[in-house]
């Protein structure tokens, strides 16, 4: 089957699409016993509608015009029970078929997905989310729709074009001739239309890769397109790409109608001919009229299918273009991966080394690390100060491994963190940025996310020590209340202070505040950091803020500028340098 389609598709890179059908079809082949039992039903399905025809003929020929009632008795129960059947076998095979293609659809999107979770935050920072969202969601549906639906269609259908062929050679062989002449003009047509219908899909897929992007873009920012007294502006938006929308769909639409319309007016001009040439016959008595329309109906079944085999080959450009984009996700390289024999942590108690580490952004020009060396003591309280941008959170995110060193190495306890399991690393690293993710689910819930397991009497305490208490006497259900889309209705504060008790409530080695405090006011700072420095005073913790408060008892400080760590005496630390 690739090899039909790698002919059918005429790629610049035959090899690509090669790699792109084999992973489809990597999802195709665990589900081979569902195939075949509907591959079966389908056969069944396909011999009950060629018997219709058939019967219809008997009924006529040699019931009503031979004037045999007991003859159109029978046919007449015969039909009766070839429908029923029919239509159990219709229903049986709309309930498989839907299991099957639901398994393969999110087989194939859980797939992309956990490729996606393995990318670099540089990767989600270039990409726009709605255009994410619409080849996760639309384009991975067009492939699914192409590997189960156009299977059982081509089965279907060369099972109905050979029968129906059988059955028509059986009563005229002449008339049969129309076939010959229809389906190379079919052929030809569709080659034409292919590039149109491949470019218009393409577009179309754009256009509605440009709408998911400005929702996303937008809702979650409606309080302030508010209070600017934007909303006219952001509608017009999205009115013009509405509109945008629409006209590249009824230009797609178009163009499918000439793609299939022109093939359909052939088959009713093939039908029109094979009615007076088979009306004559049966007027001069050398044709029975239950042959004649048998043989239209075979007609229209015969081409009915060959359609369906040539509409597979428009199917195929629009599974391309869906298949070329989710491929362009599937084939970003990942950055920062498991080891092949992952080491597991090291017993210390969290000493970090920095060892020459070199590292630039792929959007800047200049690296942001130029050899930086340092030293962090196992179980300190440990300060980062900075300008924006010099680097400070690229710090983190190396010692996280969302990326790695170009040069140099950062070693945990000694070992180096490439050596390390990834996930086990990340477990034990804890980080609370001013930029805080809530999800949509209870309070209790956003505090367990990275500790699923804690008890009850956990959250609460981890909770009072965040000084969340007043936020939970404030819900109408305390720790099961639901804080809705991305906690909007909380303040800062609040959400900073259930970030603080979520790290808490992960136990890590390493916690890491970035500016985790900016939003509460200085005294419940003062009154957090105590509580951290009492719960992890064995522990490392590095606190990186422009509040000089924040930093003012840490037992270590370092300043990053011009790509260097620089560690700070006291009499620096003391006078906010």
């Amino acid at each position: 089957m690739i090899r039909f389609l790698l002919k059918l598709v005429e790629s610049n890179d035959p090899e690509l699409l090669r790699r792109a059908l084999s992973w489809l079809y990597g999802f195709v082949r665990p589900q081979r016993r569902p195939i075949l039992a509907l591959l079966g039903l389908s056969l069944c399905a396909s011999l009950l509608v060629l018997a219709q025809p058939w019967l219809t003929k008997t009924l006529i020929d040699d019931g009503l015009l031979a004037k045999d009632f007991p003859m159109l008795v029978k046919v007449a129960v015969a039909m009766i029970l070839v429908g029923i059947l029919g239509t159990l076998l219709a229903g049986l095979n709309r309930y498989l078929h839907t299991r099957l293609s639901g398994r393969i659809l999110f087989a194939l999107r859980d797939d992309l997905y956990r490729h996606l979770q393995q990318l670099s935050p540089t990767f989600f920072g270039r990409r726009r989310i709605g255009d994410l969202l619409s080849r996760l969601d639309g384009d991975v549906a067009e492939i699914q729709r192409f590997a189960v639906d156009s299977l059982f269609s081509a089965v279907s259908s060369v099972i109905g074009l050979l029968g129906a062929i059988g059955l028509m050679l059986m009563l005229s062989w002449q008339l049969s001739l129309l076939l010959a002449l229809l389906i190379p003009i079919e052929v030809v047509w569709l080659r034409w239309m292919r590039r149109k219908v491949e470019r218009d899909v393409r577009q179309l897929r754009e256009r509605s890769a440009d709408v998911s992007s400005f929702l996303v873009e937008t809702l979650p920012a409606m309080k302030f397109i508010q209070a600017a007294g934007q909303q006219q502006r952001e509608a017009r938006r999205l009115e013009n790409l509405g509109q945008g929308y629409m006209s590249q769909l009824l230009k797609l639409q178009v163009t499918e109608f000439f793609t299939h319309a022109v093939p359909g007016t052939l088959t009713s001009l093939s039908r029109a001919c094979a009615f007076l040439i088979g009306g004559y016959w049966v007027v001069q008595g050398t044709w029975q009229l239950g042959a004649l329309i048998a043989f239209s109906t075979y007609l229209g079944m015969a081409v009915g299918p060959v359609q369906s085999l040539l509409g597979l080959y428009v199917a195929l450009q629009r599974m391309t273009v869906s298949l070329g984009r989710v491929m362009e996700l599937q084939q970003e390289p990942v950055q920062v991966s498991q080891p092949a024999a992952p080491r597991a942590l090291p017993e210390g108690r969290g000493e970090l080394r920095f060892e020459d580490v070199h590292f630039a952004h792929e959007q800047r020009a200049e690296a942001v690390l130029r050899g930086v060396s340092a030293l962090i003591p196992a179980g300190r309280k440990v300060a980062i100060s900075g300008a924006s941008g010099v680097g400070k959170s690229t710090l983190i995110d190396l010692l996280q491994r969302f990326y790695d060193p170009e040069q140099g190495r950062v070693l945990l306890d000694g070992v180096d963190l490439r050596e390390l399991d990834l996930f086990a690393l990340r477990r034990r690293i804890a980080v609370v940025s001013q930029d805080i993710v809530l999800f949509r689910g209870s309070l209790a819930d956003n505090l367990a996310y990275s500790a699923p397991e804690a008890s009850r009497e956990a959250l609460l305490r981890v909770a009072q020590l965040a000084r969340l208490d007043g936020l939970i006497e404030s819900l109408p259900q305390g720790l099961d209340s639901q804080l809705g889309e991305r906690g909007q209705q909380l303040s800062g504060g609040q959400k900073q202070r259930i970030a603080i008790a979520r790290a808490l409530l992960q136990d890590p080695l390493i916690l890491v505040l970035d500016e985790a405090t900016s939003q509460v006011d200085e005294a419940t700072e003062r009154e957090m950091i105590l509580a951290i420095d009492q719960l992890f005073a064995e522990r490392t913790r590095i606190l990186i803020s422009h509040r000089p408060s924040t930093l003012a008892q840490a037992e270590l400080s370092f300043r990053l500028e011009a790509g260097q760590l620089r560690q700070l005496d006291s009499e620096a630390m003391n006078h906010g340098h």
